[in-house]
């Protein structure tokens, strides 16, 4: 059992330094713009790689903690404020996940959006919500007036939820809307927010 865990621990690490490097990379590369090409002055490269460190950190936290079941959430970070989405099975869930990213250095807040699942899914369930989700997901990546690499979605029985950090009220109501009108979507939830 101890082997176990460490093995588990030490595939962790291994997959959070990846992910880390690979965040800095992209971070460092990509820089958003606006609707009309510019780039906001909001943020600097540092903070958007700090942000990703974070996530990362946040991720590698939450996946380590076997109270919390990393793999149903999503992650996203702005100037040090998590925003933190999807489903968990209990309120002591949420709540340990919300306690666990408090003490991860570099986060200033936790906006604690996790929906509780409810009933149990089947395994055929959880195919049709991966295949929504996907259908979800390419639908906002092929929406010029939505920036889809900055939005996270999950869905749980049909029911889409969206979350992250978008330029303006504008793309949060296309990105519903296209959500919305997704072969599948019986729901959404809109856990999405404005950049500061």
């Amino acid at each position: 059992m101890m082997k176990t865990r460490l093995g588990l621990f030490a595939m962790n690490t291994t997959f959070v330094s990846l992910l880390a490097i690979s965040t800095v990379a992209m971070v460092g590369c990509s820089k958003p713009t606006d609707a009309t090409g510019a780039q906001p002055v909001s943020t600097t490269v540092g903070t958007e790689i700090d942000d990703g460190i974070v996530t990362t950190t946040v991720k590698a936290a939450l996946l380590a903690d076997p109270d919390v079941k990393s793999l149903d959430l999503k992650v996203e970070t702005r100037k040090g404020e998590v925003l933190l989405s999807g489903f968990v099975d209990n309120l002591t869930q949420k709540e340990r996940a919300a306690a666990v990213i408090s003490s991860v250095a570099g986060v200033k807040s936790v906006d604690n959006k996790l929906t509780l699942k409810g009933a149990a899914t089947t395994v055929g369930t959880k195919v049709d919500d991966s295949i929504v989700t996907t259908r979800v997901k390419t639908a906002l990546l092929a929406d010029p007036d939505i920036k889809s690499l900055d939005i996270a979605a999950v869905t749980r029985k049909g029911e889409v939820q969206l979350s992250g950090f978008v330029d303006n009220q504008r793309q949060i109501d296309r990105a519903v809307a296209v959500t919305r009108v997704t072969e599948g979507v019986s729901g959404v939830i809109n856990e999405l927010r404005v950049k500061k």
